[in-house]
């Protein structure tokens, strides 16, 4: 993907969960198609997530997340962004999410919510589409 820049996204695993191997491999695959791609590790707080996204002025902040805590941490990640004039970053989830929390997510602003199996193809394009239309403004 080539465009005026490259997209900056920041990979973070909140929250206690120690099981990084999707998040890795999302790394690898954004980095492929032509992003900047920050990665915070695991066992990350809300605050410490922001704070990073802040330093690096990222267009995307991807959580992943597998030991259930999406409902909590999440929407503190997007709250936290709000509150520190950043409610123009997106933020997309992922992991193990039940169907009947995406709809409430996807209302505070946060997309994606792709669980293990999801084609790398998706979720870059769902990344990829957010920013051109939100960030960047095209349409």
């Amino acid at each position: 993907m080539s465009y005026e820049r490259k997209i900056r996204i920041l990979v973070a695993k909140p929250g206690l969960d120690g099981h990084d191997r999707g998040a890795l491999v999302l790394c690898h695959a954004f980095r492929d198609a032509g992003m900047e791609v920050i990665y915070t590790g695991i066992l990350q707080t809300p605050e410490q997530i922001v704070e990073t996204a802040l330093q690096e002025d990222v267009d995307v902040v991807a959580l992943s997340l597998l030991n259930g805590a999406h409902m909590t941490l999440f929407p503190r990640v997007r709250q936290l962004l709000i509150e520190r004039n950043a409610e123009d970053t997106i933020v997309c989830g992922g992991g193990i999410i039940p169907e009947h929390h995406k709809p409430e997510l996807i209302r505070q602003g946060i997309t994606g919510l792709y669980g293990p199996g999801t084609l790398l193809d998706v979720i870059i394009n769902h990344v990829v589409e957010r920013v051109k239309k939100e960030r960047w403004k095209i349409a």
